[in-house]
Formats: structure tokens, C-alpha cells, sequence
């Protein structure tokens, strides 16, 4: 991938092959945008089973973590604890691990025991709500 394209690592671990043989096409045909258009159609189903197993097996981890990455005005370290959540639903549901790029694997911020920020109250709050109430769900 071209280094101005940033990673999204569930599509990445998953697409990985396809975009690789796309960017392959692209380098081989100097650009190649129509000679291309098949390696493109594979990475974008591929992108887009990914997002729709988020929506299928996660889609409410992953709202409550985009709604506290709204309030918090997009600041990560605001949402660690919804954050937390989506990324267990992830892995559990579809095996994908997240890995932070350049980061050696002891200092990937979302795995650490007691990280400077671990969220905000709030986060903190809907996050318990959420919990507390979907363990009621399945009890």
C-alpha cells in the first residue's frame, strides 16, 4: 500500500492477498486503471464482506465504541474502554487481532494493564451499561 494510504487493519488482515494483487496490476501497468478494475472489484468485495461481518457479529460494540469516539471528539484515549469491547467482539467473532503498525507487540496501547488513559468516565459508564445489560440479555 502506498504510505499516504492509512492501514485499517480488519480489512487489511483479511484482504491482504487482494490488495497486494492489486497493487501489483497497478505497479506492472504503470498505473494500470482500467487494465486493473478486476484486482479492484476483488479488494472491494473482499472490504466489503469484511464490514459487513462487523455488522453482522459487532454491530452494536461497534456503535457504542463510534458514538464515545463522537463525544470525545475522536480522541482515542477517551473511548479505551467501549474500544476494549469492539475489539473482543472482533476477535471473538471474526479472529481478527488488532496490531497497531511500528508498534512492538508489549506496547500496543489497547493490550497494556494500566495505561495512562484508560477512558473517560463516561466511556467508562456506557461501556458497564452496555455490558451489564447485554450479560441480562443472555442470561
Amino acid at each position: 500500500m502506498p504510505s499516504d494510504v492509512p492501514d485499517v487493519e480488519e480489512v487489511g488482515a483479511t484482504c491482504k492477498p487482494y490488495n497486494d494483487d492489486f497493487m501489483m496490476c497497478k505497479d506492472e501497468k504503470n498505473g494500470g486503471t482500467v487494465e486493473c478494475l478486476k484486482e479492484g472489484r476483488r479488494v472491494t468485495r473482499c472490504a466489503v464482506s469484511v464490514l459487513n461481518d462487523l455488522n453482522k457479529y459487532c454491530f452494536d460494540e461497534f456503535k457504542l465504541h463510534y458514538e464515545c469516539l463522537e463525544q470525545e471528539n475522536h480522541r482515542l484515549n477517551g473511548c479505551r474502554a467501549s474500544e476494549k469491547v469492539f475489539n473482543k467482539c472482533v476477535f471473538d467473532n471474526l479472529k481478527l487481532e488488532k496490531k497497531i503498525p511500528g508498534v512492538k507487540p508489549e506496547q500496543q496501547i489497547h493490550l497494556k494493564e494500566n495505561p495512562i488513559y484508560t477512558g473517560t468516565g463516561q466511556d467508562k459508564a456506557v461501556t458497564q451499561a452496555f455490558l451489564k445489560k447485554a450479560q441480562e440479555e443472555s442470561a
